[in-house]
């Protein structure tokens, strides 16, 4: 297993829609086990595909609170299929972002539909901190990012700082 670079913004892969699997092979399950690892180091509670430069639809997750055993979550093509008209509003960060957090107002329960590792379909229930870290790395699969869901202005705001240490890295 091995720790991966996480790609930084404005990285364009960051923008783009990745694919979905056709097949779980030991290198995609592989992958998978390098994203976790990469995850935990960071550290971070979710990490996509794209955050690493690959364009396939997986994702890895865990949402489990400090102190207590890790509840990983690993994704093949995940897809919201059901969300509540409730919302709610949590403060979210992005390992592709760093040092940038701000508050995100998301449904507050959704329901995911995904490939497991076993190569069977499941479905996911999920509310609080999972449910706006699914919506947060499902949205990373289709270019979106958490920045995405704020005013202009705090966008904006934000994004000129992304461009400014950008620069700086180079």
């Amino acid at each position: 297993m091995a720790i991966l670079p996480i790609i930084l913004t404005p990285e364009p892969v960051l923008r783009e829609t990745a694919k979905p699997v056709d097949t779980i092979t030991d290198e995609l399950l592989s992958l998978l086990d390098d994203m976790a690892d990469t995850m935990y180091d960071a550290p971070g509670i979710g990490l996509a595909a794209n955050q690493i430069g690959r364009l396939e639809r997986v994702i890895v997750m865990d949402c489990a609170k400090d102190g207590s055993a890790p509840e990983l979550w690993k994704m093949i093509n995940p897809e919201i299929i059901a969300s509540s008209a409730e919302t709610a509003k949590l403060e979210e960060g992005c390992l592709s972002i760093p040092g940038h957090n701000s508050d995100v107002v998301r449904p507050a329960e959704v329901e995911v539909r995904y490939l497991g590792t076993d190569g069977n379909m499941h479905e996911m229930q999920a509310d609080g901190l999972l449910a706006a870290c699914v919506q947060h790395e499902i949205d990373h699969l289709n270019g979106v990012l958490f920045i995405d869901h704020l005013s202009r202005l705090k966008r904006d705001m934000i994004w000129r700082k992304v461009l400014k240490e950008a620069k700086a890295r180079i």
